[in-house]
């Protein structure tokens, strides 16, 4: 067992992560958007010239469009088809039974929910800004994805569906392979500090409940 100190330094809630989508995806997309050429367009200009591109589309069809663009390897075209429908309604993204597509699912919606000024449903993201340090002077652990929502789990509500949903694997009594899409993106800018990102539904802003507290994980591997 191995203790740490977690103090949380900023939580707070996003509706999208601009650097997510890079030059080249705007001109990859723009193409599928059928305007040519756009790489010959200012990069500040691109963000914009597509949500233009986009809005001469009906909004299923330009789903249907970025959904092939980014998932295209992972999803048939019926399960692009129905989503793209779907998205118009429903927080798919928050609700995708594969856990390991809802960060691009949420990356997508939120770029049409852009573009579209609001006909698709809104969903958010949760940034947690935080320091963990080990309070063993021998412990130089690199710290992985499920080490840090075991972690994380004292400082939680009771509400929290993260902790709810799996308890035995935050006890550390299962293996936990869901932790790696719990969280969406993790950096580690400087020693013992931490920059997390993940689901607005899955840890909310109210739900991060204490400020600094400490923690003892289980280190030892849990058999399959």
């Amino acid at each position: 067992m191995m203790k740490y100190k977690v103090k949380v330094e900023n939580v707070h809630t996003v509706d999208e992560i601009t650097e997510y989508w890079t030059n080249d995806d705007y001109v990859q997309l723009l193409g599928q958007f059928d305007y040519p050429d756009a790489e010959d367009s200012g990069t500040e200009s691109l963000r914009e010239l597509l949500f233009m591109a986009i809005t001469d589309f009906e909004p299923s069809e330009a789903a249907r469009l970025v959904l092939g663009y980014k998932l295209g390897e992972h999803l048939s075209e019926g399960q692009i088809d129905q989503i793209s429908n779907d998205m118009l309604n429903d927080k798919v993204c928050e609700e995708y039974p594969e856990m390991e597509l809802q960060a691009a699912l949420f990356h997508i919606n939120q770029l049409l929910f852009k573009a579209y000024n609001g006909k698709f449903p809104s969903s958010s993201a949760t940034i947690i800004e935080c320091s963990i340090t080990p309070l063993e002077e021998n412990n130089e652990t690199a710290l992985t994805r499920e080490m840090i929502v075991r972690l994380l789990n004292d400082g939680l509500s009771d509400r929290n569906i993260v902790k709810r949903l799996f308890e035995e694997q935050i006890k550390g009594n299962t293996n936990f392979p869901e932790a790696e899409n719990i969280i969406w993106d993790l950096k580690n800018p400087e020693k013992d500090h931490y920059k997390i990102t993940t689901s607005g539904n899955l840890i909310k802003k109210d739900e991060v409940i204490s400020t600094e507290w400490e923690s003892e994980i289980d280190l030892s591997p849990v058999d399959s």
